[in-house]
């Protein structure tokens, strides 16, 4: 049997004939049946009681409730406790691309230009001067005074000139005739100028040509007459 002080869900009352408790949920006394009047002798305790119950269910309820907002309402960091991110590995393909991205990019070197080859050196193999676009024959007669322009040209055309290349005129009398090295036209090409200074007499005009080492020489004979 319980005692005095332990607390029970169901509370007892005191039936007022026998005066033996019994359970508050029977409307009549087990022991005499005389019917339930009232609220009993322990009835004010046990509405306390049941009271304080209430109150400590309420407060409990509302320790729950309050636990299930905190828990369903923080943020969680997924980021943060997410493991891929410690335990994720480096991709080689990725780590090769890295390196060559900062390897230095080579300087192009400009192509170096061919350098063309001379043609071979050749001789002269022949001597011309002309007057007024005709070949001098061995030898001409001009009157005192004249000046007459030649040109002179030389095979093989087209032949690549030595360094030491030179054209020398020259008169064996200046007292018959004089000769001046000249340019003619715009090609360059070699001439002489010769003027009669005599009335009379012969001196032989004479052009060489230095090539490649080599000399090569042409001459006729310049009459004087007054």
């Amino acid at each position: 049997m319980k005692g005095r002080n332990s607390v029970s869900i169901v509370n007892e009352i005191k039936c007022a004939r026998c005066d033996r408790k019994y359970s508050g949920v029977r409307s009549r006394c087990p022991y005499c049946g005389a019917r339930r009047i009232g609220r009993g002798k322990y009835t004010e305790d046990s509405d306390n009681a049941k009271g304080k119950m209430m109150i400590s269910v309420l407060i409990l309820a509302v320790f729950t409730v309050a636990a299930g907002i905190l828990l369903f309402t923080t943020p969680v960091d997924a980021d943060a406790n997410d493991p891929g991110d410690s335990l994720a590995l480096s991709n080689p393909d990725e780590d090769i691309d890295t390196v060559h991205s900062l390897q230095p990019t080579p300087t192009p070197q400009p192509t170096p230009t061919p350098e063309l080859e001379e043609p071979p050196l050749m001789d002269i193999t022949s001597l011309t001067v002309t007057f007024g676009g005709r070949p001098l024959g061995e030898s001409f007669t001009e009157p005192r005074g004249k000046e007459i322009g030649l040109q002179l040209a030389f095979e093989p055309v087209g032949i690549t000139l030595a360094d030491d290349f030179n054209v020398e005129w020259s008169s064996s009398d200046t007292d018959v005739f004089d000769v001046v090295e000249t340019i003619v036209g715009m090609e360059g090409r070699y001439g002489a100028t010769v003027t009669i200074i005599g009335s009379s007499g012969n001196a032989t005009l004479t052009v060489t040509v230095t090539n490649n080492g080599k000399e090569l020489s042409w001459s006729c004979t310049v009459f004087a007459r007054g």
